[in-house]
């Protein structure tokens, strides 16, 4: 990842004390970059920032035809194991016949507080079902079972995950390099910052096109849309920031500093990478890039909350501030 630029400064008092950097891309309907920092061509693993694509296969198979909004936004989430997510993915395997059991994920500790304290009070583990991405592992096992594949449906050369690496390669027009395999154990196939923020506008456009595909992304876009508390949850930044922009943009964070938006009304796509991996940059220059193309309020007190949150110590007192660097300005 050569030639990244400041993105996000952190101050604390009168000193820049951390420099966040990384690479982001604004992409339109045609493909064509309108506007980066950094490297447009640096090549990143998405990890869960493209869930959508990944879902893509569900719903052109057939599979997924009767499913409601509220399951594709599940299929598309990377949850925090509140009970609105594991009592719909429960109610989701039991219409499938299925137990925990089939899952691949793994258990996971719930980022829910209620969640975890209640497994904690109870004296019970984690389950499979409290992984963030058991929705889209639900979504993984709606299409296995439509396509009679093996029980492992994770593997790299299984008909699911090859529909999902089809349908990558598609929208982000790239051959994928190569491929990682991720925190859920489904392989995570690397693109650039460009063929991301590609694939994130052809989902913003799809609604100006009747095929198969471009149908499929616009129920899956706008199941994100409408429920943003099944996509995270309370007081994450996917949640906050999609309920501030009031439906009209789909957004999506990924492990280690990725986030991608989806802007139907703008017909753009964007996507972006902090190279050290921090959640509080990536979801700094996200709501700075939203803000920046209208569809944010800078002043709502989500996009204050990500753009420029206050420091404090464990005595409450403000130390400091996280901040748009001035390439974002």
């Amino acid at each position: 990842m050569a030639n990244p630029v400041d993105l996000v400064e952190v101050w604390r008092g009168e000193l820049l004390e951390c420099v966040h950097q990384g690479h982001a891309v604004i992409c339109d309907d045609t493909g064509e970059i309108v506007n980066a920092w950094g490297d447009p061509s640096a090549v990143i693993f998405p990890r869960s920032s493209c869930k959508m694509i990944q879902a893509l296969p569900l719903l052109e198979s057939g599979a997924g035809a009767h499913l409601s909004q509220e399951q594709l936004a599940l299929a598309c989430a990377s949850h925090q194991g509140a009970a609105i997510h594991t009592d719909r993915v429960g109610a989701w395997l039991k219409d499938l016949g299925m137990t925990d059991d089939d899952f691949r994920c793994g258990p996971q500790v719930p980022g829910d507080k209620p969640a975890r304290e209640a497994l904690i009070r109870a004296n019970e583990q984690p389950c499979q079902i409290h992984n963030n991405c058991s929705g889209k592992h639900a979504g993984f096992l709606t299409l296995n079972k439509h396509l009679g594949g093996g029980a492992d449906y994770e593997k790299i050369d299984h008909p699911v995950q090859q529909a999902g690496k089809a349908a990558f390669e598609e929208t982000t027009q790239e051959i994928s390099p190569t491929y990682g395999i991720d925190g859920c154990s489904a392989p995570n196939h690397a693109s650039t910052v460009h063929g991301l923020a590609r694939a994130m506008a052809f989902f913003a456009s799809a609604h100006d096109r009747s095929d198969l595909r471009s149908t499929s992304a616009v129920k899956l876009r706008d199941a994100m849309m409408a429920y943003p508390e099944l996509v995270a949850g309370e007081t994450r930044a996917c949640t906050d920031l999609m309920r501030a922009m009031d439906g009209r943009v789909a957004i999506k964070t990924g492990a280690d500093g990725v986030f991608v938006a989806i802007i139907p009304e703008k017909r753009l796509g964007v996507a972006l990478k902090i190279r050290d991996g921090a959640t509080r940059a990536s979801e700094c220059a996200i709501a700075t890039i939203l803000v920046n193309l209208g569809v944010l309020d800078a002043k709502h007190p989500a996009a204050i909350a990500r753009m420029s949150p206050v420091l404090k110590n464990w005595r409450g007192i403000e130390v400091g501030q996280v901040r748009p660097a001035a390439a974002l300005d």
